[in-house]
C-alpha cells in the first residue's frame, strides 16, 4: 500500500511548470546540466522533481554566481539555478501567482501577466505631459538587499499552501556557488530564479505601492520591478516625497541610489523653466524634448520617449558581433532567418514610441550586408558604390526578406 505524500501537488503541474522552462530556456546551473540533458531521462527526472516537493525533502542546490557587465560599466550578479530548481520555483510560482495577482497595485506593470514594460512607458508618457516634474527612483542593490523576514512575512499573508511557503523559504535562503567559493545568503533573492520576480513584486507591494497608495495618493507612479517612476507637480514636491519615500525604504532594509536618483523637469514648449536635469531614462527609452508632429500635421517640441542611446548602443554592438560580413557561405534568406527574430523584437520594442530614433543603428545591418555581398561575389570586390547599389536594389525587390527593411529602415 502506497503512503500518501505529506503534500499534494499534481505531477500535471510539474509537467506544465517544465514545459515553460524549456519554453523560456536558459543558462545551466552548478550542475552543468542543460534542458537537452535533462530530457534524456525526463520522466525519472520529472519524478524526482516531484516526489521530493510532495515529501517536503526538496533542498534547493547552490544556484551558479554570474557577473554580466552593465552598460553604466559596472556588473551585475546573476544566480543561476539548475534545470530541475527552475522547474521545482515554477510549479510554485504557478500555484501562488493566480492568488497574488489580484492585490498588486495597477501601475505595477513587471513580471506580470497582461502588463509589459511598454504599458508602463506609455502611462508614464501621458503623465510627463500632465506633470511637470518627475522622480526617476533607483533603488540601490535591490534584488541583493530584500530583507529576507519581511518577504516572507508578506508571503504568509498571501500563500496558503504549506508547502510552497517551506520552498519559498529554502530558495531565499539557497547558497550561491561563485568560483571555489560557496556563499550563505541572509540577504536578497538571487536575480536569475524563477520566484525573484514574484517575490520582487510582493516585497515591493508593500515596501512601496502599498505605501503610497496609503500616504500619497495624488502621487502617481509606473513601477516595472524596482524600476520607479514618480510623477509631481512642483520641484518641492518632488523634493518632499523624495525624501519621504527615501525614509520609507529604510524603513524597509532599503536605501536610494544617491547619484541614479534624481528629479526631473519634464520640458517642452509650454514649459520652459530653467533646470539642470531635464532627461531621463526608462525601460531603455529616454524621455526629453523632442521635435514633435500633432496629427494634423502641425510640428511642436514635446516630451516624449525614444530608444535611449544606451539601449541604440547595445543593438550596434550585437550587430557588429553577428559578424555578417564574414558569413560567406551563407545566403541572404539564411541570415535574415538567422537575425530576423532579434531584429523584429528590436523593432516591437525601441520602435513603439518615436520609431525613426531607430533608423541609423538598424541601417548598420545593410553596412555588413553590402560587405557580405562584396566578399560573396567576385565581381563586387572593392566596388564599393555598386556593392551599396546591390543591397539596395534587393531592399527593394523583396523588401519583406529583412525584418529592418519590412519595416522601412532600408540604407
Amino acid at each position: 500500500m502506497n503512503k500518501a505524500k505529506p503534500y499534494e501537488i499534481s505531477k500535471r503541474l510539474v509537467y506544465d511548470a517544465y514545459k515553460q522552462v524549456k519554453a523560456n530556456g536558459g543558462a545551466d546551473g552548478i550542475d552543468r546540466q542543460s534542458i537537452e540533458d535533462f530530457e534524456r531521462d525526463l520522466k525519472g527526472n520529472l519524478y524526482k522533481v516531484w516526489n521530493r516537493m510532495s515529501s517536503g525533502s526538496y533542498f534547493p542546490p547552490a544556484v551558479l554566481g554570474v557577473k554580466i557587465p552593465k552598460s553604466d560599466g559596472g556588473e551585475r550578479l546573476l544566480g543561476i539555478p539548475t534545470v530541475a530548481d527552475r522547474i521545482a520555483q515554477t510549479v510554485v510560482k504557478l500555484t501562488v501567482e493566480p492568488t497574488m495577482e489580484p492585490y498588486f497595485h495597477e501601475d505595477s506593470y513587471g513580471y506580470r501577466p497582461n502588463k509589459s514594460a511598454t504599458d508602463a512607458i506609455g502611462v508614464a508618457r501621458k503623465r510627463c505631459w500632465r506633470y511637470d516634474w518627475v522622480i526617476d527612483l533607483d533603488i540601490k542593490g535591490f534584488f541583493d538587499h530584500l530583507d529576507h523576514n519581511l518577504a516572507m512575512k508578506a508571503v504568509r499573508k498571501h500563500v496558503k499552501e504549506s508547502w510552497a511557503i517551506l520552498y519559498i523559504e529554502r530558495w531565499l535562503k539557497a547558497p550561491m556557488q561563485q568560483g571555489e567559493s560557496l556563499i550563505n545568503r541572509d540577504l536578497g533573492t538571487p536575480q536569475g530564479g524563477v520566484i525573484s520576480p514574484l517575490l520582487a513584486n510582493l516585497f515591493l507591494h508593500y515596501a512601496f505601492d502599498e505605501w503610497m497608495r496609503r500616504n500619497h495618493p495624488n502621487i502617481p507612479f509606473e513601477r516595472y520591478a524596482d524600476d520607479v517612476v514618480l510623477h509631481c507637480k512642483s520641484e518641492k514636491q518632488a523634493q518632499f516625497i523624495k525624501d519621504r519615500v527615501a525614509k520609507r525604504l529604510m524603513q524597509c532594509g532599503l536605501e536610494l541610489h544617491p547619484r541614479k536618483t534624481r528629479i526631473v523637469y519634464c520640458q517642452d514648449d509650454d514649459r520652459r523653466q530653467s533646470y539642470p536635469i531635464n532627461e531621463f531614462d526608462f525601460l531603455g527609452y529616454t524621455f526629453r524634448k523632442r521635435g514633435c508632429r500633432t496629427k494634423a500635421g502641425k510640428l511642436f517640441v514635446g516630451f516624449s520617449p525614444a530608444v535611449s542611446d544606451k539601449a541604440k548602443k547595445e543593438i550596434r554592438k550585437t550587430i557588429r558581433g553577428w559578424r555578417i560580413h564574414l558569413w560567406s557561405g551563407a545566403t541572404l534568406r539564411s541570415i535574415a532567418k538567422e537575425i530576423n527574430p532579434v531584429v523584429r523584437g528590436w523593432i516591437n520594442y525601441y520602435g513603439e514610441y518615436y520609431r525613426s530614433e531607430l533608423r541609423f543603428s538598424l541601417q548598420q545591418i545593410d553596412a555588413y550586408l553590402i560587405r557580405w555581398v562584396k566578399t560573396k561575389y567576385k565581381r563586387l570586390r572593392g566596388r564599393q558604390v555598386k556593392a551599396a547599389r546591390t543591397v539596395r536594389q534587393l531592399s527593394q525587390q523583396a523588401p519583406e526578406l529583412f525584418a529592418h527593411w519590412k519595416a522601412g529602415f532600408a540604407r
